[in-house]
This record gives structure tokens, sequence and C-alpha cells, in this order.
């Protein structure tokens, strides 16, 4: 018995140098414990990922849970040919949008949030959106990403925040390149856009309204 601890523990710590790709393989190859190093290594930005889908923690983790065991239930189709990002990111992505869409209600007030930024601007003066903190920065991006179609959003969430290659993103949501460009430069006009019309007092100086300069 302490031989067979011995023997977890140094495996444990292995794959702690491994690679996420060789990480996969170990999964398709039945590894428990490669599936354990994998919730170690993913959870983070997979929740933060579904989080910006749903806009509910709480739900994110869900998400994220059943995404990690449809990642070993469906292990054996993993190809070392892929990013392994990609399969993950895609696999969580279609679970938050399936869980978005499942909602009985998604009723979601936001006079709450426009007060609050009201209050925040009456105490600044010429305020910016990097000024803001964390939270309200996603709660602006939440109320004025529900102008985006669902592609957009997503195209949005996965280049711009997630940090995903234009490749990437294509290959998450089973799209073209060009087609993830087009849905990015029109994500970045609507909420252009919207924060004009919205929020002006975040907005940078240089696109502000003339008469809110004067």
């Amino acid at each position: 018995m302490p031989e067979l601890a011995y023997s977890s523990t140094r495996h444990r710590s292995e794959l702690r140098e491994t690679t996420d790709r060789d990480l996969l393989l170990a999964i398709r190859g039945d590894d428990e414990i490669a599936l354990d190093e994998l919730i170690r290594r993913k959870t983070g930005p997979l929740v933060q990922l579904a989080y910006r889908i749903l806009g509910d923690l709480e739900e994110a983790r869900d998400v994220v849970q059943v995404a990690f065991f449809r990642v070993w239930e469906k292990r054996d189709r993993f190809d070392a040919r892929w990013s392994p990002n990609t399969w993950i990111y895609r696999i969580t992505n279609n679970l938050a949008i399936d869980h978005l869409r499942s909602r009985k209600s998604r009723e979601r007030t936001t006079e709450p949030v426009r007060q609050h930024l009201r209050q925040v601007a009456d105490h600044r003066s010429g305020g910016s959106l990097a000024d803001l903190r964390q939270g309200e920065v996603m709660q602006i991006f939440q109320e004025l990403a529900a102008e985006l179609t669902e592609k957009q959003r997503m195209v949005f969430l996965l280049r711009e925040v997630e940090g995903l290659s234009s490749q990437e993103v294509a290959e998450v949501l089973g799209c073209r390149e060009s087609t993830v460009r087009n849905h990015l430069f029109n994500a970045r006009k609507l909420l252009r856009r919207e924060l004009l019309q919205r929020y002006p007092e975040y907005a940078p100086a240089d696109l502000r309204p003339a008469e809110e300069e004067a």
C-alpha cells in the first residue's frame, strides 16, 4: 500500500510538468490522475469564460463541472493534432450556450446598474472605463453585450477577453476565420456605439459627443 501511494504521488508530480496535450493524451488512456491535474489547471480560466457568457458565477461553476465530465466521457475522441485549449474551450462554450438557451426566465433588470454608474460618475471628473473596478466593467459589459448576437458575443469574448487567436476562435465556433473577423468588427462597432449612448461619461474623451465637451 505505501508503494502504491508513493507511485501515485510521484505520477501526480510528473503530470504537473507535462504539456496540456500530453495531459489529454494521458486522459485518453484512462488516467484519472491526469484528469485531476487538468481540473487543477483549467478550472479558473473555464469558470471565467462560462461566467462571462452566463453572468452568474454559480451557474458558471456548474457548467465547468459538466465540461470536465464531458472531457472524461469523450476522452477517446481527443486527437493529438488538435489544440488542447481549443477542444476544452469548445466543450465549455457549447455547454454554456446550451445552458443560457435553456433558462426558463432570463429577465434581468439593468436599472440598478445604471443608477450605480450615475452615482460613480457624480463623484468622478471625466472617468474612464479603464478606471472602473473589474466588477463594474463586467456589469457594463453584461448590459451592452445583450445587444450583440450570440456569435458576436462569443467571438468578442474568446478573441478579446480570453486572448485566443482568430484561428482558434474559428475552431471553437466551427466557422471561418473571415467570419470571426467580421463578427469581431461588428461587435466592437456596436459595443462602442452603445457605450457612447448609454455611458458617455466612461467613453474616451475623443469619442464623446461634442456638446458634452463644450
